[in-house]
């Protein structure tokens, strides 16, 4: 099969398959240094050393038409935002250099298969190796693409008539976040502290200061920027795929009660600064190539034209699924859903991003907006939506309920493409967080 590698134990239907091949930075016991690495099965391979441990006439076999130099600068870094800015064309070279390397048929057995010690010194167990996250984040932009999830939201506060904003179908809506508190898969979460307006009907409006009784999830979609536009340049819908390296899995934390205070009318503020976790391997563009369908939203209002692309497929079929595991260790899948369900793509958001001359740099991370389905309660990709803002609970394994967030809770989001009938996945792996309590004020 075409898909076949001769690493140990290793299965197609891995999220870490040939097919895949996403990017990470790695360390581990014998070396705390921060270096990118390639995931494989249920292995690594520490990128930098075997760029260290092979020839560079062979390694120019490998990755023909790249410069080596300039590959081996950017895969010894601790971030990988060199390697993004290389681009598209030399991320698809080095994917596919690699999936040769890890191929059962290989052509370079000599470079790592039947190289024992390079396998020794390259090689180790997913398990054994801590994770980091993947890019130094400059920027951070959320954007609200999720159509359900912003229709079923605007109908719980505004009601049917007035549930989406005028602007909503016209451009893809989005605000700044805060890029200092993004942390990788598995970082704990404080449950963070604000101002809450206990009863909101009472006059005059008096707020208490405390930890949030309304913690929730958002599940979303990240995408990371490769190269950057100059200040005062836009980037052409048409060219906006070029400008992406790779997409995570994202959960952005929301404390709906001190957001629902705080927000008008600059946005969301201490009610979403205070954690976003993301997956720790990046899924390089190319990997999802193969899984692009037409978005399910049916948008009839006309586009402005730099929103129009050329491509009738812009967005992904990635199955969702969210987990809830409480802290005696029950664990229950709360939601199901599909990417393909965002109205906006990320070369409209890119396109729209910089319409007005913003930059943007290698590392840029945006947060698709809250991604949920048309049907019931476990397409929803937020608690908000699932408990309609806590007037509903939804039910756990071992007899637990939840209409928000408790301390000890554990989030874990997956995510995957699958071609069933080539034996094709391409997964993220997780994106989870447990929540810890904060000081009491």
């Amino acid at each position: 099969m075409a898909n076949e590698s001769w690493i140990s134990h290793y299965s197609p239907s891995n999220d870490f398959s040939l097919a895949n091949i996403p990017f990470g930075i790695i360390s581990t016991p014998e070396d705390q240094t921060l270096r990118p690495a390639i995931a494989i099965g249920g292995f690594v391979l520490d990128l930098k050393t075997w760029l260290a441990i092979v020839n560079k006439e062979k390694l120019a076999d490998v990755f023909s038409g790249v410069d080596i130099d300039q590959l081996d600068h950017a895969l010894s870094q601790p971030t990988l935002n060199g390697f993004a800015a290389l681009g598209r064309p030399v991320h698809r070279i080095v994917r596919k250099g690699l999936q040769d390397l890890l191929h059962k048929d290989t052509p370079y057995a000599e470079l790592l298969r039947d190289d024992e010690n390079a396998r020794t010194k390259t090689l180790s167990r997913l398990s054994d190796v801590t994770m980091h996250l993947p890019m130094e984040i400059g920027d951070y932009t959320d954007f609200y693409a999720g159509y359900h999830h912003a229709y079923a939201v605007g109908v719980m506060f505004r009601g049917p008539e007035n549930a989406l904003q005028p602007n909503y179908t016209h451009l893809p809506v989005g605000y700044h976040g805060r890029a200092s508190s993004i942390v990788v898969d598995g970082t704990p979460i404080r449950r963070p502290v604000g101002q809450i307006l206990l009863d909101p009907k009472a006059e005059p409006k008096q707020p208490v200061t405390g930890p949030t009784r309304k913690l929730d999830i958002e599940l979303e979609l990240g995408c990371f920027i490769s190269k950057p536009n100059k200040m005062g340049e836009s980037v052409d819908v048409k060219q906006a795929e070029e400008y992406i390296f790779g997409y995570v899995l994202l959960n952005d934390w929301s404390a709906r009660d001190i957001q629902a205070w705080e927000y008008v009318p600059l946005g969301p503020f201490n009610g979403k600064n205070f954690g976003t976790t993301i997956s720790a391997w990046v899924v390089l563009a190319d990997a999802l190539e193969p899984f692009k369908v037409k978005t399910e939203i049916d948008n009839k209002t006309e586009l402005q034209e730099y929103l129009k692309g050329e491509e009738d497929k812009t967005v992904f079929d990635i199955k969702l699924e969210v987990d809830l595991t409480t802290a005696d260790g029950s664990t229950t899948t709360i939601g199901r859903t599909s990417s393909k369900y965002l109205m906006w793509s990320f070369p409209q958001m890119i396109a729209h991003h910089t319409l007005g001359g913003c930059s943007m740099r290698p590392g840029d991370l945006l947060g698709s907006g809250t991604i949920s389905g048309p049907g019931g309660v476990e397409e929803r990709g937020s608690l908000l939506e699932m408990t309609e803002n806590g007037k509903k609970e939804v039910l756990l394994a071992g007899m637990n309920a939840r209409t928000f967030l408790k301390d000890g809770d554990s989030i874990t989001l997956r995510g995957f493409c699958a071609d069933d009938g080539k034996g094709v996945r391409v997964g993220f792996g997780r994106c989870s967080g447990t929540i810890y309590g904060g000081p009491q004020i």
